[in-house]
């Protein structure tokens, strides 16, 4: 009985010991990240401020009850099935926000979901999207950041429950849904369709509330962009796929113009969280809005879960 005990003690520990590995970040970073690319030399703000735009880093980050959307103080708060996450100061405040952040760090947590001090972030945080992004853009949104006003105050902490609490867990979820890899073009296709198809899996991480998600709440790969339930639990987030009960009816111009005006082609306003999304994507050029068009009407038809009747 004691050699039995011993034993089941040793196998409990390497569990453990191999757990603890597991989910450490630097070994997400050595089976899948993919290097991003040489650090740029110089930055370009002006790209800087589309992929700001584009990735609606002000939805979740400007403060909450003023008007300036470049004041990304922080603190609203995101409703979970896994609790509540606040979103953090990332204005250019050196000991509150980002300010003190090396590029690498900025590049590391966008693509890895990973502090600087080497902890995991909550994939509220939609890195899983955000790792689709190359080093030349991910550097001048950085600087484009950077140039922006700081913002004195640290946000409260994420309210969660046990476990979701527990940080090192994220590192086993990042196993099973973040893969890691950059965005490569389709040699197969046109610049406006690569450029749409960047903007939409990349930054603009439509998925993210454009898809059904598994109880872990991570998405449903089969399934992107056939909608769901809202990840806050505020009703249904729409099929953007050329299906029956999607988009199949909508043109490309009306995809442009949606991303710019927020009007449907049944004279419908965009209201909710895609409201702020329309105000994100009006400042993109009408280039990128009929690019990101085109990739959505060519993504393939899938059918969604209807909305539940009232």
């Amino acid at each position: 009985m004691a050699k039995v005990i011993k034993a089941l003690i040793v196998l409990a520990a390497l569990g453990l010991a191999g757990a603890y590995v597991v989910t450490d970040p630097a070994t997400h970073r050595a089976l899948f990240s993919e290097n991003p690319g040489a650090l740029p030399a110089s930055v370009d703000l002006a790209n800087g401020e589309t992929m700001f735009y584009a990735g609606g880093c002000a939805s979740c980050h400007a403060t909450p009850g003023q008007g300036d959307r470049l004041k990304l103080g922080g603190g609203l708060g995101l409703h979970s099935p896994f609790g509540t996450f606040y979103a953090p100061n990332i204005s250019s405040h050196a000991t509150d926000g980002i300010g003190a952040w090396s590029l690498e760090s900025f590049i590391r947590a966008m693509r890895e979901g990973v502090s600087p001090e080497g902890k995991h972030y909550f994939p509220a945080f939609p890195y899983t999207s955000y790792q689709r992004m190359g080093a030349k853009d991910l550097a001048d949104l950085f600087g484009f950041m950077k140039k922006l006003a700081p913002v004195e105050g640290r946000v409260r902490d994420h309210d969660l429950p046990f476990p979701f609490n527990i940080r090192r867990l994220v590192g086993g979820w990042k196993l099973l849904h973040l893969d890691g890899k950059l965005f490569h073009a389709d040699a197969a296709k046109d610049a406006a369709f690569n450029r749409g198809a960047y903007l939409v899996d990349g930054p603009g991480h439509c998925a993210e509330c454009h898809s059904p998600r598994n109880p872990l709440g991570g998405l449903i790969r089969a399934k992107l962009y056939s909608g769901g339930p809202d990840p806050e639990g505020k009703g249904f987030v729409p099929n953007i796929t050329p299906h029956a009960d999607g988009i199949a009816s909508w043109s490309k111009g009306d995809l442009r113009d949606f991303l710019k005006t927020g009007e449907t082609p049944s004279f419908y306003s965009a209201g909710g969280s895609m409201a702020s999304v329309i105000k994100n994507m009006s400042h993109l050029s009408d280039e990128d809005r009929a690019a990101m068009g085109a990739y959505l009407a060519a993504l393939p038809a899938i059918p969604g879960k209807a909305p539940p009747k009232k």
